[in-house]
């Protein structure tokens, strides 16, 4: 005995004799009235999934064809900034020599105030 993989292989084995004593159980137990009712909620729910799985397929086509998104600019490296705690203090500023030599004298009246 050979196991093929497919999930209905049991299929090919059955005959015509075999196919209505299944159509015969199953009208026993269902009824003549609810058969086709029974088919017909069949074909709805295959139609639902056909219309689904086309849904999907079309959504999934639409993706691959979109255009790849423009590549963004790329951010700038973080500055490290250190924590308050570990900055030190500037020595306070002293004028420089030049800039001392350069001040100017305020000016003075030219009359003496009596």
């Amino acid at each position: 005995m050979t196991l093929t993989p497919f999930p209905f292989a049991f299929i090919d084995g059955l005959g015509g004799g075999e196919m209505m004593l299944i159509f015969f159980v199953i009208l026993m137990l269902f009824g003549g009235k609810r058969l086709p009712d029974l088919a017909r909620g069949l074909g709805r729910s295959v139609r639902e999934f056909k219309k689904a799985t086309a849904g999907v397929e079309d959504e999934i086509k639409r993706v691959l064809d979109e255009p790849a998104p423009a590549a963004k600019p790329a951010a700038k490296a973080p500055v490290y900034t250190p924590p308050p705690a570990m900055i030190e203090p500037l020595p306070p500023a002293s004028p420089s020599a030049d800039q001392v030599t350069n001040v100017t004298p305020p000016p003075t009246p030219e009359k003496p105030l009596a």
